[in-house]
């Protein structure tokens, strides 16, 4: 026999020890789902926490599934009546002649037409990886096992090394990357109670600086500004300001120009429409945009531009 020829026999007999390996652990993960549910039979109708009562099961599972290694009878063929009556059980609505296979391991038994190994502890690590609804009152559990299972727990202690790398090889690893996000909570909100102080000021500055153009409240900037402080600065003016508003801004955020705009309700009802103001000025910018008839945005390519986008939508506004 030639060495290829020996490597693809030693190949197919690992993929049918793998394909015996996961058959097992199907019956042992259903069988165990059966016991759960035999010795909880009645609190089904009280529990308060579903989310726990899933976890419940599915460490009962991943727990028992290891416990033994029991010794599994080779299959025994007999008439589906007197299989009946041993006890077997037939999965997942599977169809079966007059005459049927038995196997049993442990105080599992059942119907059974496939592969199997010579004892549960042949079939190696079971681990649970997933456990969901597929629909009303049924349960998915999935679950890896053999050659699968090494690989997870290879790509797991690979992940956990890079962490400890990127955290200086701290001991306690878990309360170490805790420790960082609760110090990055605490940066978060400093940084947005800061932008709102700045936000304010912005506004307020704006409003010192506000022009009236025939009878519109006029507020223009062009700015280096973050798009979301933009907005909010905008809504905030609208608020105080409730009629003949025109607010018009040019920001750059992340180098890119962008351009906003909003309007008064009364403007509004008079045919202005911020969607279509930023549509044809945002072509000063090279880009385009669009929203809402109050509240519109568009970004854009050339930050050169903007100042003559700002003019153009007064101008476009007939300001």
């Amino acid at each position: 026999m030639k060495c290829d020829e020996i490597f693809a026999a030693l190949a197919m007999l690992e993929k049918e020890r793998g394909i015996s390996q996961t058959f097992m652990m199907d019956k042992i993960v259903q069988a165990l789902t059966t016991a759960y549910k035999r010795d909880h039979e009645g609190v089904e109708n009280v529990i308060v926490d579903v989310d726990e009562a899933h976890q419940n099961l599915k460490m009962f599972v991943q727990k028992n599934v290891v416990e033994e290694e029991d010794y599994v009878d080779p299959a025994n063929e007999m008439p589906i009546e007197e299989a009946r009556k041993s006890g077997a059980m037939a999965l997942f609505g599977e169809k079966y002649g007059d005459h049927v296979r038995v196997i049993q391991f442990g105080s599992s038994v059942e119907f059974c037409g496939g592969t199997h190994v010579a004892a549960t502890g042949n079939i190696g690590m079971i681990k649970i990886v997933s456990e969901s609804s597929v629909a009303a009152g049924v349960r998915r559990i999935e679950a890896y096992t053999g050659a699968r299972v090494e690989e997870l727990m290879d790509t797991i202690e690979d992940t956990i090394r890079d962490l400890k790398a990127l955290f200086n090889n701290a001991p306690d690893l878990a309360g170490t990357i805790r420790k960082y996000i609760e110090e990055n909570a605490g940066l978060k909100k400093q940084m947005e109670d800061f932008m709102r102080e700045k936000e304010a000021q912005i506004k307020e500055r704006l409003l010192k600086n506000m022009q009236e153009i025939h009878g519109i409240k006029v507020i223009k900037i062009c700015a280096p500004i973050p798009a979301e402080s933009i907005k909010n600065i905008a809504f905030q003016l609208r608020g105080e300001i409730t009629e003949n508003l025109c607010f018009v801004a040019g920001t750059i955020n992340e180098g890119k120009p962008m351009l906003t705009v909003m309007l008064s309700d009364n403007l509004v009802a008079g045919g202005l429409k911020a969607g279509n103001l930023v549509k044809e000025a945002a072509k000063l910018i090279q880009g385009g945009g669009g929203g809402q008839p109050h509240f519109a945005t568009a970004g854009g390519k050339n930050v050169d531009g903007l100042n003559a986008a700002i003019e153009k939508v007064l101008e476009l506004a007939g300001i």
